[in-house]
């Protein structure tokens, strides 16, 4: 087993839990749907986590990145007949021209300043017919709403910037939104192919006709016959409120534990250091007395 990549908050890693790995595994659970029989190139591929899930499904995968550390351990901890990962920078890529059918490239854009490099580099190795995958965090909610400073992003952008981005490369793009949300859901037990369920247990990703969780009420349509039921035409319901309060609450508690935790360590540095001024002032066998006092005299 390779060493695990300590997280520094550039890369993810998929040792990190709840809502981050939320975020990130969800990307790659659509795309590997979306890339199923094709030649992808995963950009940016860091740990290699993503190009080992896209590789499930996908003819083949390359996992480039241009972090020595991260190509190495992919290339050891993620092995598969149809997987390779190569050392490569993605605004130029060791490829020849339109050689892949799919490209994805999650969490790259915000980090680098050349973005219209990145992206004519990815027209030139995307075949004609082939389509890309690339997510970047909205500037005005990541940053100016919710107050998100990320040291590795270099250049976050706003939706207008983005779209503009992409249509100098790509004129066809549609956009999907993604965030980690809490709601109350209301699900129908009949299968409902307008709604797509994911659900990750033990390493495996189960596709699901309805949310895997056992229910905690049931809600009844009943009349005296079928053709009295109202036809709902839907698989899902989703409630939630506008000041989204259970996920404020949520955010609230988790930025209370950090400055706990940044106060906790504070004063386990100020115990430290009191300790190590103890050692040195404090005398050997042969002087007993009042150490004590010239501990505090010298504070």
């Amino acid at each position: 087993m390779s060493k695990l990549i300590e997280f520094t908050g550039e890369r993810f890693t998929p040792e990190c839990v709840r809502e981050i790995w939320y975020e990130h595994f969800h990307r790659y659970v659509m795309a590997g749907e979306l890339a199923t029989g094709k030649r992808v190139l995963d950009a940016a591929c860091g740990e290699g986590y993503g190009s080992a899930h896209l590789a499930r499904t996908a003819k083949t995968v390359v996992g480039v990145d241009i972090s020595k550390e991260s190509i190495a351990h992919a290339s050891e901890r993620y092995q598969a007949g149809n997987l390779e990962f190569q050392l490569a920078d993605a605004c130029s890529l060791p490829f020849k021209d339109n050689e892949f059918e799919c490209i994805v490239s999650f969490e790259t854009l915000e980090h680098l300043e050349d973005q219209s490099g990145l992206l004519k580099e990815f027209r030139r190795v995307l075949e004609p017919g082939g389509f890309m995958l690339i997510s970047s965090p909205d500037k005005a909610v990541y940053s100016d709403r919710h107050q998100n400073k990320n040291e590795f992003h270099v250049r976050e952008l706003y939706r207008d910037e983005l779209e503009t981005l992409l249509a100098g490369q790509f004129p066809a793009c549609r956009l999907l939104r993604q965030k980690l949300v809490f709601h109350s859901a209301i699900w129908s037990e009949e299968a409902s192919p307008r709604v797509a369920f994911h659900q990750s247990e033990n390493g495996r990703i189960s596709a699901l006709e309805s949310p895997g969780h056992e229910a905690m009420y049931y809600i009844a349509i009943c009349a005296a016959n079928e053709a009295c039921l109202p036809e709902t035409g839907l698989g899902l319901w989703l409630f939630d409120d506008a000041e989204e309060s259970v996920y404020e609450h949520y955010y609230h508690e988790i930025r209370k534990n950090m400055s706990a935790g940044e106060l906790l360590t504070s004063l386990e540095r100020q115990l430290e250091e009191l300790k190590a001024a103890v050692r040195e002032t404090s005398p050997g066998p042969q002087s007993p007395g009042r150490w004590w006092q010239r501990l505090f005299r010298s504070s």
